[in-house]
């Protein structure tokens, strides 16, 4: 099921055949979107629902996991173009409730240089699992319309030791994007999700963009995702379309649609939202994986390729760009998850399968 849009572009037989491989390596549902020289190529493949024969929609909603973090970076460089945050101020200037170390600033709550552990929990260097909320097998499935607070994601994170002293070191953590939306929320004194409207939704016409808070629902239409789990030796699978994401909060709670994703991540590349100084900041990655302020930057052979993709339970989002958002890929991928991650294999190499395709014109 293949559309083009373009009227100018010719079918493109080696996507279509990309995702159906993909759909068959285990995910239940695939919307792919591809606007290039060639024009929009949209085209789905698997079934919308487990034991449906319906084809997956093309534009449905999805959850979108950390891709959430990059709309949250974007609203706070927005508010550092407004005078309104200081990119190098203390956190704790805008947040004094938490006591939190001073030395941490609002770009490295998106940088990930924080050094706070991370409330959905941290596997160390040498093996040990430090657990955060429960967000893995019956406990999740049994708690997963429950509400946190994010103030109460933060406050787990600072009972436990910091990771490194703030700078020092690099290691991702939901939290610091909890801390980086509180940011937003307590300087203009209103919601993430009114904010989000005001600064990016609302001028880029984007209506299938939620900022959902601890609302368990997602609009019509939908592709469904599910959960596997061990329930009394017994195996159960739930859909668990509807879950309550306030659990990984601002670092991964949003849905979208791929047509979103695509207005938004072309409109950010293409400089439409921030000055060149600040999407150079938002650009300019650490050194241990390259992440910016809220990006990616992967270096390929087609050269440099912006992104922030977003897996949470049964669903997933990719989001490239090229640097002049000129080209995009954006993908909601739907599938039956469990606590072992055992998808994980086949989403990287969905990464790796399209970026090869679109990005580096390779084929095959």
């Amino acid at each position: 099921m293949s559309t083009n849009l373009s009227g100018q572009g010719q079918d493109r037989p080696e996507l279509q055949k990309a995702i159906e491989e993909l759909a068959e390596s285990g995910f239940v549902g695939i919307q792919l979107r591809v606007n290039d020289e060639q024009g929009e190529w949209v085209g789905s493949a698997g079934v919308r629902e487990l034991g449906q024969s319906a084809k997956p929609l093309t534009n449905g909603h999805f959850r979108v996991g950390s891709s959430t973090k990059n709309f949250v970076a974007t609203s706070v460089l927005m508010l550092v173009a407004e005078g309104r945050i200081g990119l190098d101020a203390p956190a704790d200037d805008y947040l004094p409730e938490f006591g939190l170390d001073r030395r941490i600033t609002v770009r490295m709550l998106l940088q990930h240089t924080s050094g706070i552990f991370n409330h959905t929990g941290e596997l160390y260097e040498d093996g040990t699992i430090v657990l955060g909320v429960p967000w893995q097998g019956k406990e999740w499935v049994d708690n997963r319309f429950k509400t946190y607070l994010p103030e109460e994601l933060v406050r787990l994170s600072l009972s436990k030791p910091m990771r490194f002293a703030p700078g020092t070191g690099w290691s991702y953590a939901n939290t610091n994007y909890v801390l980086a939306r509180l940011v937003v929320e307590k300087v203009t004194g209103r919601s993430f999700a009114e904010e989000l409207q005001r600064l990016i939704l609302g001028p880029l016409a984007m209506t299938g963009t939620v900022a959902p808070g601890a609302s368990p629902e997602i609009p019509e239409p939908h592709n469904h995702g599910y959960y596997r789990y061990e329930d009394a030796g017994q195996e159960r699978t739930v859909d668990v379309t509807r879950q309550n994401p306030s659990w990984v909060g601002a670092g991964g709670d949003m849905i979208s649609t791929t047509e979103d994703l695509h207005t938004y991540f072309s409109a950010l590349m293409g400089g439409k939202l921030l000055s060149a100084e600040l999407l150079a900041e938002m650009r300019t990655p650490e050194a241990t994986v390259g992440y910016g302020l809220g990006v990616f930057a992967q270096e390929t052979e087609g050269g440099t390729v912006f992104h922030h993709n977003g897996a949470t339970m049964g669903s997933a989002a990719l989001m490239y760009g090229a640097p002049d958002g000129s080209k995009t890929l954006t993908a909601g991928l739907t599938w039956v998850d469990d606590a072992d991650l055992s998808i994980a294999p086949a989403f990287q190499t969905a990464q790796q399968r399209f970026v090869d395709a679109v990005f580096c014109g390779k084929l095959g």
